[in-house]
C-alpha cells in the first residue's frame, strides 16, 4: 500500500511541476504579445432567455404531449406571435409604444476568484446595458463567489453601484456562495435572493503569509530590506518581523474591517453589522433571521416567475483570447483536474 501512495504521490509532483512550466511557458508568450500590442479586444453578446426556455420546453413537449394537442398549441402560438408582430409594427408606425411591450430583466453573471478578476467583464456589460435600460426594466446578476482582494472587490461592487445610481432595479441571486467580498458586492442589491443552502457572510479580513528568516539564518543567507517611510513595509516573508510591524499590520487590518462594515451598514441598515461582522457564515434560512439576504429562492425561479411578465435577456462580455493564454489556461485546468483525481483515489484507497 506505501509503494503504491508513493508512485502517486511522484505522478502527482510531476503533474503540478508539468503543469507550473506550461503556465510559465504561456504566461511568458502572453506577456510578449500584449507587448506587441495586438490590439485585440473583446465583444458583448445578447441572447433572448425566453426563447431558450421556450425551445427546452418544446423538446420536452414533442416528447411528453400528445400529438393532436401539441399540433394544435403550435398553430394557436403562431397566430398569437403574428398578431404581436403586427401590433408591434403598428405602434411604431403610429409613434405609440406597444401595448405588448414588457419590461425587461437583463440578466448577468458574476464568477468572482481571488482576484476578481472579472470586474473587467461586469464593467463592460453595464456599460452595454445602462444606456438601452428603462426605469421598468431590472437587472438580475447571478452572483457566486467566495471573496478576494478588498481593491478587486470594492471595484466590483461600485460597478454594482452604476445601476442603482441609474434608478434600475438590482437583484442578486446567490445559489452557492457569496462570502466576503462577495458579500461586499451582494449587499448593493435592492433585493438578495439565495439557495436554501447557499453559503453567505464572512464579513471579515484576513491576510497571512510565511517568513522564511529563520531558515535564512540557519543557512548563513543575509536578507537586506531599504525603505523610506516607517511603514512602507511591515511583515515581510524574508525579513525579521518585530511586534511593532504586528501590531500595524494588525491595525490596518481593523481599518479595513471596519471599512467593511461600514460600507454594509450603509446598503442594509436592517442589519445587526455587530453580530455578523464575526467572520462568520451562514446558511439559506439563517440569513434571513439576520437580514443579510431577503428571500429564498434559486435564480432559475425567479427568471420562471417573470417568464411570462417580463423579456429575459442574458447580457456577457467575451474577451478575446490568444492562444497563448488559452494554453495557459487549459494548463492550468488539467493541473487541477489531476490533484482532484488523485486525492479522490487517495481518500478512496484509504477507505478500502
Amino acid at each position: 500500500m506505501d509503494f503504491i501512495f508513493g508512485i502517486a504521490e511522484f505522478l502527482l509532483q510531476a503533474i503540478i511541476l508539468l503543469g507550473v512550466f506550461l503556465i510559465a511557458v504561456a504566461g511568458v508568450l502572453t506577456l510578449t504579445q500584449r507587448k506587441r500590442g495586438s490590439g485585440e479586444e473583446g465583444s458583448v453578446e445578447a441572447r433572448s432567455l425566453n426563447e431558450r426556455l421556450e425551445l427546452h420546453e418544446d423538446a420536452v413537449r414533442a416528447v411528453a404531449d400528445d400529438p393532436v394537442e401539441l399540433k394544435a398549441r403550435g398553430k394557436t402560438q403562431k397566430r398569437e406571435k403574428k398578431a404581436e408582430r403586427k401590433a408591434a409594427k403598428l405602434a411604431v408606425k403610429a409613434g405609440e409604444p406597444s401595448e405588448n411591450a414588457k419590461p425587461r430583466v437583463f440578466v448577468l453573471d458574476f464568477d468572482g476568484d481571488m482576484q476578481a478578476s472579472q470586474v473587467e467583464q461586469l464593467r463592460e456589460e453595464i456599460s452595454a446595458v445602462l444606456p438601452v435600460v428603462s426605469e421598468s426594466d431590472e437587472v438580475l446578476l447571478r452572483l457566486e463567489s467566495g471573496g478576494g482582494v478588498v481593491h478587486g472587490y470594492g471595484l466590483a461592487a461600485s460597478q454594482l453601484l452604476r445601476i442603482k445610481e441609474a434608478g434600475i432595479k438590482l437583484t442578486i441571486s446567490v445559489d452557492k456562495v457569496a462570502a466576503s467580498g462577495g458579500y461586499m458586492m451582494a449587499c448593493v442589491a435592492d433585493e438578495i435572493l439565495v439557495a436554501p443552502f447557499a453559503i453567505v457572510g464572512s464579513i471579515g479580513v484576513v491576510a497571512q503569509l510565511p517568513n522564511f528568516n529563520k531558515l535564512l539564518k540557519k543557512n548563513d543567507i543575509d536578507f537586506e530590506m531599504h525603505t523610506a517611510g516607517e511603514y512602507k513595509r511591515t511583515l515581510t516573508l524574508f525579513g525579521e518581523n518585530t511586534d511593532k510591524a504586528r501590531e500595524k499590520f494588525q491595525a490596518d487590518l481593523e481599518d479595513v474591517h471596519g471599512l467593511f462594515k461600514s460600507f454594509v451598514s450603509h446598503h442594509r441598515p436592517s442589519i445587526d453589522i455587530d453580530a455578523v461582522s464575526t467572520g462568520e457564515y451562514w446558511f439559506g434560512q439563517q440569513t434571513l433571521e439576520n437580514n443579510l439576504a431577503d428571500r429564498l429562492s434559486t435564480s432559475d425561479s425567479f427568471l420562471m416567475e417573470r417568464r411570462s411578465s417580463h423579456d429575459l435577456i442574458e447580457v456577457r462580455y467575451r474577451s478575446k483570447r490568444g492562444w497563448q493564454e488559452r494554453l495557459g489556461m487549459a494548463a492550468e485546468t488539467a493541473v487541477e483536474r489531476g490533484i482532484r483525481r488523485f486525492m479522490k483515489a487517495g481518500q478512496d484507497q484509504q477507505f478500502l
